[in-house]
């Protein structure tokens, strides 16, 4: 099938090399002339596990191509999919002036029967918007060209994105027009062949069941955050609380995982824009309100237990800190809890000597001139001349280190754990005082 995607980012790009490895002919389309230069020259502008090994055998192969030519992207599809940025606006509302604006370049070049795919997240009812900037663009064309406009949200983790997209837990799909479904259910035929992973639904379900999924995985980490909070006041360890709890099926071990708060580009955004949803439509979210000030609560319980363990003014003071990115196996630092920590002990007085395996460019990138940060080249660099280590990414190199070097490198032999790695009473065992999230008896015991 020739597919065709605007927009070349994370989700774009994932899709397109995705569809593109099972050997679909695909074009992907952006606007960015650097970012395509960068792309036929095989420099993947993403980091994503995998992600470069597809793209270039796709490449390779022929079937995945380049441009920023949208007529031509749009003449060489059967399926059209719309993955361009929809940035949260300023009351936290999702910015839909990229995906309209694809939707009318479409509506201006389709001269035969396309389906018109949304796989960015969007509010519910952007598919009957993009719907109707089509075909206002047919109009003034003068021409009635047939097309049907489809919700396929993405269900991509950031660090798994390949596995995902190619053995999907499901393959949501928003249409009633049954030339679509049956182009749809052809499309995804090459990742259904153990069992139907389609599951059709309307368009308006489609859209929320993007969002609900991800304010619903928000809701299980701010639950398990305020709990961890609670077990501290109370002398318990949210460790042990998470396997009581987790061991019962109908919750599960999965997103209980208590730490510094979560971040990212999709979590943080879509409750937020859920939330902005449900005011539009004169509901106030509650929950959802409470699952945002959770997680801005526990961004900053590091810091809290920091201040407590030197004071408020930190002048004078250095920070080790491990992980930048907001999850890993991603260089993604939007939302990150990193970035909340470091800019608190800035703002305290402090420095900081970071070290992440991914994201030190990005981190760069963010802050180009910030006296108070040291990037260094590894986890063992950044402990040098260090008053306390702060992890706040659980990188599976943070989880056995040398803790004889973390000894001898940290002066005040401290480690403020936000992500729970090691074992408080092994801490103890070690002579490192060690403060980690919602611990509160094995803290006592130590």
């Amino acid at each position: 099938m020739k597919v065709t995607v605007f927009g070349s980012g994370y989700v774009g790009l994932v899709t397109g090399a995705c569809l593109a490895d099972v050997g679909n002919s695909v074009c992907c389309v952006d606007i960015d002339e650097n970012k395509i230069q960068r792309l036929l020259q095989g420099d993947i502008p993403i980091y994503e596990p995998g992600l470069d090994r597809v793209v270039l055998d796709a490449v390779a192969s022929g079937d995945l191509t380049f441009t920023t030519d949208a007529k031509k992207g749009i003449e060489h599809a059967d399926v059209i999919f719309i993955a361009v940025g929809t940035p949260p606006q300023e009351d936290g509302s999702a910015d839909l002036q990229y995906v309209l604006a694809v939707a009318d370049t479409v509506g201006q070049h389709i001269n035969d029967y396309k389906v018109v795919v949304g796989k960015s997240t969007v509010p519910v009812g952007t598919c009957d918007k993009v719907e109707a900037t089509v075909a206002a663009a047919l109009k003034k064309r003068g021409v009635d060209t047939p097309f049907a406009v489809v919700s396929n949200p993405e269900f991509l983790k950031e660090g798994n994105a390949i596995e995902d997209f190619m053995k999907p837990d499901r393959i949501v799909v928003g249409t009633d027009d049954e030339r679509a479904m049956k182009r749809m259910s052809e499309l995804y035929a090459p990742f259904n062949r153990s069992h139907n992973r389609v599951m059709f639904m309307d368009r308006r379900s489609s859209e929320l069941t993007k969002y609900a999924a991800n304010a619903m995985l928000a809701t299980k980490i701010s639950f398990i955050n305020e709990l961890s909070r609670i077990a501290e006041l109370v002398g318990a360890d949210i460790e042990n609380v998470r396997n009581g709890i987790g061991s019962d099926p109908r919750i599960g071990y999965q997103f209980i995982y208590p730490g510094c708060g979560y971040g990212g580009s999709c979590f943080p955004k879509d409750v937020t824009a859920l939330k902005q949803t449900a005011e539009e439509y004169g509901y106030h979210a509650d929950l959802l309100n409470a699952v945002e000030n959770v997680n801005a609560r526990q961004k900053l319980t590091l810091v809290e237990k920091i201040k407590s363990f030197y004071g408020d003014d930190l002048t004078g003071k250095t920070f080790a800190i491990w992980g930048l990115s907001f999850k890993p196996q991603t260089d993604d630092m939007r939302e990150a809890s990193s970035r909340v920590i470091m800019e608190e002990l800035w703002a305290a007085g402090a420095k900081t000597r970071a070290y992440d395996p991914a994201a030190m460019e990005e981190t760069q990138h963010i802050y180009p001139n910030q006296p108070n940060l040291s990037l260094c080249g590894t986890k063992e660099a950044a402990l040098k001349g260090v008053d306390a280590l702060v992890i706040c990414t659980e990188w599976k190199s943070f989880r056995s280190p040398d803790f004889d070097v973390i000894k001898e490198s940290v002066a005040d032999n401290v480690i403020f754990d936000g992500r729970n790695l090691y074992d408080p009473e092994a801490m103890a065992d070690k002579g490192i005082k060690y403060y980690a999230i919602g611990r509160g008896l094995s803290l006592a015991k130590a």
